[in-house]
């Protein structure tokens, strides 16, 4: 398990975090997804062997926002 944080740009509400959360049903391997907007943050712990860490930044991108690791 691979246990990592990032900042996430564009997140201004709870709704915000919540559609980055659900990446966590979308994609295998994520054991858990936590997102902030009142940080700008989120942590992920996931299975490398089943997810990327490119896979899952594709994911936030997809929603319209940008992670960087911190």
């Amino acid at each position: 398990m691979i246990h990592k944080s990032y900042r996430v740009t564009g997140m201004s509400c709870p709704n915000c975090a919540m559609s980055i959360e659900s990446i966590e049903d979308e994609l295998p391997g994520i054991r858990r997804l936590a997102a902030s907007y009142q940080k700008g943050s989120m942590e992920i712990e996931y299975d490398e062997n089943l997810v990327s860490e490119s896979e899952i930044l594709a994911a936030v991108q997809r929603r319209g926002y940008q992670a960087v690791m911190n």
